[in-house]
Order: C-alpha cells, then structure tokens, then sequence
C-alpha cells in the first residue's frame, strides 16, 4: 500500500473516530457529570481503543481532556451563581435606593443600621432637590413616635403580613404629610426590609445630618426644672461668644433631669460643662473621703 493509500486510510479512521467522539462527547453533556462506575466507561473506550492507532489514541486523549475541562468550568459557573444569588439579594434592598445618588457626599458619617439608612435618605433627598421636604416629614413622624410609645411596638412587630406592612406605610406617609415619592419609597423599602422599628432612630440621625448640612451645632441643656425662654436665651448668648461655638449657628436643644438638684448640665460638640448642683454634692462628698 503506498503512501498516499495509507494516508487516506488514516484519514478514515481520524474522521470516523472523531464522529464517535462527538456522540461520545453530545451524550456526556446531557449529564450533569460523568458515570461514577469505571465500568460504565469501558464500553466506550475499548471501543474506540480497538480500532485506533497510536494516532487516534491522542485525540482521544486530548478531547476526553478537553470535555472534563468544559464540564468543571460549568460546574464551577453554577456553584458561583447559586452562592451568588442569595448576596445578590441581600445588597439589592439599601443599596438599590440609593445607587442614583452615589454622588451625594454626606456632611457626617453616622454609624450604626439606622445611621447608614439615614444617609441612604439623605443622599436620595438631595439627588431629588427634597432635603428640606423630607426633614420635614421626619420631624413629624419623629414627633409623633415620641408622643405614642406604643407604636414604635406596633410597627416593628415581627408578626405583621404584607398586608399591615402596606397600611402601616400609608399611615405612616399621611402622617408625615410628604406626598413626594421620596419618603413613600424609603418607607416602603424600611417595610420589606422589616426595618420599621428603626423609624425613630433614622428620624433621630436624620436631623444630625440636616443640622450639619445646615452648619448647626447642638447645644444640650438639662436643668432639674423647665427653664424659661429668658434662661435659654441667657445660656444660648454666652455659649454664642465663646469658642464652644465655633462660630456656628446653635441649634438648642433643652431637657428636665431631676436628678441634678439643681444648677445646669450644658453639652456642645464633645465638651460638657456640669454646674449642677449634684455634681457639686459628689465633689464635696469625694473631697471629704480622701481627707478621711
């Protein structure tokens, strides 16, 4: 046999080996992976091993090793998707509300679940031109969970359907009296979340933000009693001109603790400044100890 005949003859057997190996390779994919038992693929193998040359057994070889190579790439892809998916969701909530203003930076950075949802609110309110507007209908909504101790209970009760969630939200929005879909939205995503019993909180955050978008600073006062309009302005006047204030617009903010005697408690920025009259008791009290 010459030359040319015996390249024809092995051409043969290439082609027909490799038609063999496309119905060995179609019926492999239709699994999900290969027989677990040697003897399911024996069969095949000394089929084809039988009427190969040294020749065919390389491509035999090279595709076997070409198709496991397939076969462990899709099954890596789907082992990614499916540990994929359940990240996927868990991001697609906060982070989803507020992608359309990445662009806003926050005056503060807040810490916390409710700071972070409060910043969420905060730079989907200023994409939207509606800082003020929603300011707005947080303090009212704030005020209100205030006033009704038993509804921060209601709203974060972890038994409530899709439907109290959907009425809760309504209420919520008429109480607020915004009626622009910022607020609408943020609420209802606090709801799919079951992040409701945050509300106050976010309200509470919410407002140091605006107060620093604003360029206020907070200054605390607690007395043991009430304190008039005339005593705060007083105290507000003197804080006013000194370095406390760093120049800023004071934002007063005034609480009753019984528990000082008497005197006053004034908070600004990070400094404290304790006149009470029971800070002066436990002074005198601890002065007396060490001389004993």
């Amino acid at each position: 046999m010459g030359i040319t005949e015996k390249s024809a003859c092995a051409g043969s057997h290439v082609t027909a080996n490799r038609e063999k190996l496309d119905v060995f390779s179609t019926r492999s994919l239709q699994h999900d992976h290969w027989p677990l038992h040697p003897s399911e693929r024996r069969p095949h193998v000394s089929h084809l091993s039988n009427q190969s040359s040294s020749l065919d057994r390389g491509v035999l070889i090279l595709a076997v090793t070409m198709l496991s190579t397939r076969v462990a790439r899709a099954g890596l892809r789907a082992t990614t998707q499916q540990f994929s998916v359940p990240r996927t969701a868990a991001l697609n909530g906060l982070r989803a509300y507020a992608t359309s203003a990445q662009d806003v930076k926050p005056p503060v950075s807040l810490f916390g679940v409710d700071g972070t949802y409060a910043t969420a609110l905060y730079t989907a309110s200023a994409k939207s031109a509606a800082l003020e507007q929603t300011s707005k209908a947080l303090a009212n909504l704030g005020a209100t969970l205030k006033a009704d101790r038993k509804l921060p209970g209601i709203i974060s009760s972890p038994t409530l359907s899709i439907s109290d969630k959907s009425q809760i939200v309504q209420e919520l929005q008429k109480i607020s009296g915004d009626k622009g879909d910022v607020v609408k939205n943020f609420l209802q995503t606090l709801a799919e979340n079951n992040r409701l019993g945050l509300l106050e909180g976010i309200c509470e955050k919410f407002e140091t933000l605006m107060g620093a978008h604003r360029g206020e600073i907070e200054l605390n006062i607690t007395s043991a009693q009430e304190l008039d309009n005339k005593a705060i302005a007083r105290v507000e006047r003197a804080v006013a001109k000194s370095v406390l204030s760093q120049g800023k617009k004071l934002k007063v903010i005034t609480k009753v603790n019984p528990d000082i005697i008497g005197g006053l408690v004034v908070e600004i920025g990070d400094r404290t400044i304790d006149v009470s009259v029971s800070s002066r008791i436990a002074k005198l009290n601890k002065a007396l100890t060490d001389a004993l």
